[in-house]
């Protein structure tokens, strides 16, 4: 079976790997590429680049939104054979070179695994590489400072902006197109999971998050974003408002 992928705006494209999405930006010839799936999802990704008219060495820069190895799996591959720059927030990156694992345990999972969805979804991480070793060996932060907050639009294709929005890891980044009216939000704002039985915005179960206080009271981060398209790291495309997805997550996680 051949990449999912959908767009959902000029040069932006959501693709569904296997459990977990990932996200393109195309700008003329070059590309911006937001996480990259499972180590075994490298096919996809490398099919996906192809389908959108780019390819490996057209991505001006890989773009994580957290260091978790089903986003993270092909980061390494690109830099190491394409010389991609792997750009993340500062206090994601010794995460990415996995000076450090913030990421579910297997002794977590199997205590959870009386719950719907948990087992069968364990498997099939296993087997696409969750638990492989997969460190960046020279990720880099993205640069501080600008007139829209924090960060400044990244000088990519695209023009993403970080926004930080820790909890579900420390260093968790999420990215706004404000030209476009997009979040990709990663695990931060969801909209399913295999191991989740409701449909929509909603946090991730608790198991996944290193802080989940911190990951609710991200919510708040989103409620401030103006757009009206929500790509996640798991689940379809959400069309509406991204305030009232935030919103709505929070009341789940009540």
């Amino acid at each position: 079976m051949g990449a999912d992928i959908q767009q959902v705006g000029d040069g932006i494209h959501l693709v569904h790997g296997s459990n977990t999405n990932w996200v393109i930006l195309g700008e003329g010839d070059a590309v911006t590429l937001i996480d990259t799936g499972y180590p075994g999802d490298r096919g996809l990704l490398l099919e996906s680049l192809a389908a959108v008219g780019s390819s490996p060495e057209a991505v001006a820069a890989v773009l994580i939104t957290h260091a978790h190895t089903d986003h993270l799996g092909s980061a390494e591959y690109l830099r190491a054979a394409h010389g991609t720059p792997v750009l993340l927030h500062e206090a994601e990156v010794p995460h990415a070179r996995r000076e450090f694992l913030h990421q579910v345990s297997v002794g977590t999972v199997l205590r959870n695994g009386w719950r719907p969805g948990v087992l069968p979804w364990a498997v099939h991480a296993i087997r696409s590489g969750g638990t492989a070793h997969v460190p960046v060996t020279d990720p880099a932060p993205f640069p501080s400072g600008g007139p829209h907050g924090p960060y400044g639009p990244l000088d990519l294709p695209g023009r993403p902006v970080p926004v930080h929005t820790p909890g579900h890891t420390l260093g968790h980044c999420a990215y706004h197109l404000p030209e476009a009216g997009v979040v990709v939000s990663g695990d931060a704002l969801v909209s399913g999971h295999p191991t989740s039985r409701v449909r929509g915005p909603q946090l991730l179960p608790d198991m996944f998050h290193h802080e989940r206080e911190r990951s609710v009271a991200s919510l708040a981060v989103f409620e401030e974003l103006d757009a009206d398209v929500l790509l996640p790291g798991h689940g379809p495309v959400h069309r509406g408002s991204v305030r009232d997805a935030a919103l709505r997550a929070r009341e789940r996680a009540v």
